[in-house]
């Protein structure tokens, strides 16, 4: 690894006498690999916030509330006093679908709810069982958290890339310090090392 001094802003492009060709190139990578980094990831994040919070309105629009009744006797104990716990348990419902076919399925619901008793589900435009829908609100912030991890993931790859050339002019940087030195050695009557 070669020695590396203080930070100085722009160094890359400032005039230097010992300033090579391969220091230039590096310079313009590094501008290259962040600007490309930056961009992939902002472009990327932006498409897949948009892309989820579009298909999480497009349930919203289709996903319908049906009422529904539990077929069997829901598993438990129900809570003390009539209370809700906030604990809930899978139990069979039945429901009419809108084209008037009958349809069953596993519901969350109140432990020891008693058979026949009446039950929210949400069915998409096939019939087919579905959870609720989640607000616009839950759904910019998923859209959000999505598309964040999305840009990251997609900026490291041009990141990961750019580390991997900047690896590799240093290496050859480095080897032509060392032909360099021992021309330099070699002019003053030292022997290689």
């Amino acid at each position: 690894m070669a020695f590396r001094g203080p930070k100085v802003w722009l160094w890359r492009w400032r005039r230097n006498p010992l300033k090579r060709r391969a220091d230039m190139v590096e310079s313009w990578v590094v501008l290259g690999v962040w600007a490309l980094t930056v961009l992939a990831g902002v472009l990327a994040g932006w498409a897949t916030a948009g892309s989820v919070e579009d298909g999480l309105a497009r349930e919203r629009v289709e996903w319908r509330p049906l009422m529904g009744r539990l077929t069997d006797r829901a598993p438990g104990k129900p809570a003390a006093n009539g209370s809700a716990s906030g604990d809930r348990v899978w139990a069979k419902a039945g429901w009419t679908g809108p084209d008037g076919s009958a349809h069953t399925g596993q519901v969350r619901v109140g432990p020891g709810s008693a058979a026949g008793t009446p039950v929210t589900v949400w069915t998409d435009p096939r019939g087919r069982l579905v959870t609720e829908p989640v607000g616009a609100a839950q759904a910019r912030l998923r859209a959000s958290l999505v598309g964040g991890v999305a840009g990251l993931g997609v900026a490291l790859l041009p990141f990961a890339g750019g580390r991997v050339l900047r690896g590799r002019l240093e290496r050859r940087r480095v080897a032509q310090w060392d032909v360099d030195w021992a021309r330099f050695d070699a002019l003053r009557g030292r022997p290689a090392a």
